[in-house]
This record gives structure tokens, C-alpha cells and sequence, in this order.
């Protein structure tokens, strides 16, 4: 037997807009270390500050602590003007992260029907007007382990 259930649609749909790929300028809400076995990592949730029209929508990814993904991490950390003597102790320390500010570049990816958002790339804030200039397809056509401001250096 079928019932009619009127709003149930509305409730199986994401109640969030998704935020699309592109650079951002970002501000770290919360940040918590997760640990697992073989791929421990941080949980970061960010807001997005800029463009105006995303501005307080969430962006919530992750960024790995393995042997092979420290250099991402250390980029993140720099980019968003960590405390470089904590850094330099090779200390993260979680309480010290929300409030920091920077441009992240994300992209999505769907893995086993999961949408995933990939932290691509980082920059200081204080490139932000400069980067927010460039076209999100010439952005998002880059590859993914570069960084946008590379092009600035």
C-alpha cells in the first residue's frame, strides 16, 4: 500500500545550500583532531566571510596528519598565520585555530555516493582581493595539489 505523505520530499532534501567549488575567504570556526589507525586527522569547520552572497554558509572538510599529507597540513597552518612558535614545537593546538582567517580553494567529490569537499588549496587573507578576481573556471581548472597563490610569488 502507498500513502501520500505531502512535505515529505522537502525533508530528504539538504536543508543547507551547498557552497559551490571556488576560492573563498574563510574564517576557522572549530577545528578537532580525529584519530584513526592508519589516517588520523583534523576536522575543520569553516565559514565562509567572502563573496558576500555565501557569506556564513559552512564549509566542513578534512585535513590529514599522515607522513604524506603533513605538507598539506603545514601550507593550512601557514596560510592561515598560525602561531609560528607553536609551529616551530610542532604543536597544534585546537584552541589556538578558530578565529584564523585565510582563501581556501574546494572542490567536490563524490565517493560511494557521499559528497566530499576537498580542501585544495590555500592562501593568506591578505591576498583575498587579488584572488577573488580570478575566474572560478580558470581556478577550479587547476590541479589539485596547487596552490593559487603560487602564481603570485
Amino acid at each position: 500500500m502507498k500513502r501520500q505523505v505531502p512535505g515529505l520530499a522537502d525533508t530528504a532534501r539538504d536543508s543547507r545550500p551547498e557552497v559551490p567549488d571556488g576560492i573563498f575567504l574563510v574564517r576557522v570556526d572549530r577545528a578537532q583532531f580525529r584519530w584513526h589507525a592508519h589516517k588520523p586527522f583534523y576536522v575543520l569547520r569553516l565559514s565562509v566571510l567572502e563573496p558576500r552572497s555565501l557569506a556564513g554558509h559552512p564549509i566542513v572538510g578534512r585535513l590529514y596528519c599522515t607522513q604524506k599529507a603533513k605538507w598539506k597540513l603545514g601550507w593550512f597552518l601557514r596560510d592561515f598565520l598560525y602561531d609560528p612558535e607553536l609551529l616551530a614545537h610542532e604543536q597544534v593546538d585546537e584552541k589556538a585555530l578558530p578565529g584564523l582567517r585565510s582563501v581556501v580553494k574546494i572542490t567536490h567529490t563524490v565517493l560511494n555516493g557521499i559528497s566530499l569537499i576537498n580542501l585544495d588549496g590555500f592562501a593568506p587573507a591578505s591576498q583575498w582581493e587579488e584572488l577573488s578576481t580570478v575566474p572560478v573556471s580558470s581556478a577550479s581548472g587547476s590541479s589539485s595539489d596547487s596552490n593559487p597563490a603560487e602564481a603570485s610569488r
